[in-house]
């Protein structure tokens, strides 16, 4: 079977990363977060988009995103 090595090194830092708060996802978000803050970068939210599908604009414009 072949095998991606980008994709396996990814899996393993993610996995290490993880490891390192006993994954724990709200130690990881806190951590990413005190990360963006100290990043010079600027950080951009974006507006979500409509949702596809048969009616789903006329939903999605009347109100119902879910």
């Amino acid at each position: 079977m072949w095998k991606d090595t980008i994709v396996e090194e990814t899996r393993k830092v993610r996995e290490e990363y993880a490891a390192q708060f006993d994954y724990d996802l709200e130690a990881v978000y806190r951590d990413l977060k005190e990360k963006e803050k100290q990043s010079e970068r600027e950080v951009v939210s974006l507006a979500p988009k409509p949702p596809n599908g048969p009616g789903a604009y006329v939903n999605y414009l009347r109100g119902n995103r879910g």
